[in-house]
């Protein structure tokens, strides 16, 4: 006999992978951001910025900052060479932000260094289950990112917009 009671998030095996896979990647990136002078949030708006130039708000809004923060965090960024505003394309009264040559170059850098983080666990997959993975996952986290329907919660993601620099091999 079968019973239809939910699952205890507690017994997920999926979820409990998620958040552990979720875990690992975290630390591995605090500790490379860290390495760099970066917090984890610095280090998602270098990630975002790596094929986008979104607009201000539209960064802010993604983060879940609000706009003093933001504009701190931009600053901060922009003093140290890695970032610059400009004014849209779409809309001059816009703001957007992009990454400059010193910000690209870090970007890289850093993405490597997680690489090498990472592929003792990588390495561990054949390249047909890496691909199956990467099949799998995309789903799972479009919702979230927002590079699918939408953030999950609702909230509007930077949209891409055509790539200003060669876009980091994933793979």
């Amino acid at each position: 006999m079968t019973t239809d009671a939910p699952v205890d998030a507690s017994t997920d095996p999926l979820l409990d992978a998620l958040v552990r896979n979720a875990f690992q990647v975290m630390g591995v990136l605090t500790r490379v951001g860290a390495e760099h002078d970066l917090s984890l949030t610095q280090l998602r708006v270098l990630g975002l910025l790596r094929d986008r130039r979104p607009r201000m708000t539209e960064l802010a809004t993604f983060l879940g900052l609000d706009k003093s923060t933001m504009s701190g965090l931009i600053d901060r960024a922009e003093r140290r060479g890695l970032l610059a505003r400009g004014r849209s394309a779409e809309d001059r009264r816009a703001v957007d932000v992009f990454l400059t040559a010193t910000g690209l170059e870090l970007t890289e850098r850093i993405y490597g260094e997680v690489r090498a983080a990472l592929l003792p666990a990588t390495d561990q997959l054949a390249p047909e289950q890496r691909h199956r993975l990467t099949e799998l996952i995309e789903p799972i986290i479009n919702p979230v990112t927002g590079t699918g329907t939408g953030t999950g919660t609702g909230e509007p993601s930077p949209k891409k917009t055509p790539t200003r620099h060669p876009r980091l091999a994933t793979d």
